[in-house]
């Protein structure tokens, strides 16, 4: 009951963050504009918009599968794939806390240790990080001079990047207490594993240290590599495809598509729902740079976030009820 009444707590915190960011980007906004753009706007893209979502989606779930394997376990597709898309659902409400959704649903019908899943994810974390810190590199190497106008209009981005600083030190005390504990559960490893009070405890802790390394044992590296580059691709194209959709975007260079979007995934880290206000207001400055006007941009931001939205609310609450007819294996 306890679990329960904190878990509401912090999705009415989260929601509230997002509303709040989400008023303060569209306060302004006509929304009657809103719907007229909707109705003229070419469905087609939209809708392939879509379809490239999906392509990502699953070609994460190949992706996943690819780190499991290592591990000796062989995950069904199909599981994987509902437990991916319960995961965004999940992220929605309460953010970053759809990665343990995720494992926990993917335990619960694969014969997998929740621990290990948990240890594959966060090496997937870190690769896609990698992943956005690449593509924000390509983006400043290639439209610098607009990056730079940006960080220029925006000084209260200093203030937060200042603020930011300020824990950097204990960040750094963290990932030195951290590095410490890890070393010395491998130096004393074999005592601590025969002990009754740590031997549980080291279990679940080396299951997670081999999900986490289980990139290093795979088979198909290549193909791992080639497919965590496909995903951010589409991730890009999705978006990108969306400016064919409106007159006043159309004619967006395929450059500047790719800065906007780098700014636009920038947003995606402030823990608000499915980036609920901090994906609009980055996705509208990015525009501004290249000439759209406010409204517009506006306009392209809330029909290209919500029909981002609307897919993975339908495609996770259809995981929830397909993922019901498996039969769930006995825990582990």
């Amino acid at each position: 009951m306890k679990k329960k009444i904190i878990n509401i707590f912090k999705t009415l915190i989260f929601l509230t963050v997002g509303i709040i960011l989400f008023w303060l980007v569209y306060r302004k906004q006509d929304f009657s504009q809103i719907w007229i753009e909707l109705k003229q706007a070419r469905w087609g893209w939209l809708i392939f918009s879509m379809i490239l979502g999906i392509l990502s989606h699953i070609s994460r779930v190949i992706r996943w599968k690819l780190m499991i394997e290592p591990l000796g376990y062989k995950a069904r597709g199909t599981i994987l794939f509902f437990s991916v898309m319960i995961m965004y659902l999940t992220n929605l409400a309460i953010p970053r806390s759809g990665e343990v959704v995720r494992c926990a649903t993917t335990s619960k019908y694969e014969k997998i240790p929740f621990s290990s899943l948990l240890g594959t994810v966060v090496t997937e974390r870190i690769i896609d990080m990698l992943m956005m810190i690449i593509f924000l590199i390509l983006a400043i190497v290639i439209q610098f001079s607009y990056l730079f106008r940006f960080w220029k209009q925006n000084p209260q981005l200093h203030d937060i990047l200042f603020v930011l600083s300020k824990y950097l030190p204990f960040l750094i005390i963290s990932a030195i207490i951290g590095i410490a504990f890890i070393v010395i559960l491998i130096t004393y490893r074999k005592k601590l594993k025969n002990t009754k009070l740590f031997g549980k405890f080291y279990q679940i802790l080396e299951n997670f240290g081999q999900g986490i390394i289980s990139v290093l044992h795979m088979k198909k590296k290549w193909q791992f590599i080639a497919h965590s580059f496909f995903i951010w691709t589409m991730y890009f194209l999705m978006m990108y495809v969306i400016f064919f959709a409106f007159d006043f975007t159309e004619n967006i260079p395929l450059m500047a598509g790719f800065v906007i979007f780098v700014m636009s995934t920038l947003g995606m880290v402030f823990p608000s729902p499915g980036g609920m206000g901090s994906w609009d207001f980055m996705t509208i400055e990015g525009l501004k740079l290249y000439g759209i006007a406010q409204n517009n941009a506006a306009i392209y931001a809330l029909i290209t976030h919500a029909s981002q939205i609307i897919l993975l609310i339908s495609f996770g609450l259809l995981s929830l009820v397909a993922i019901s007819f498996f039969k769930p294996i006995k825990k582990i």
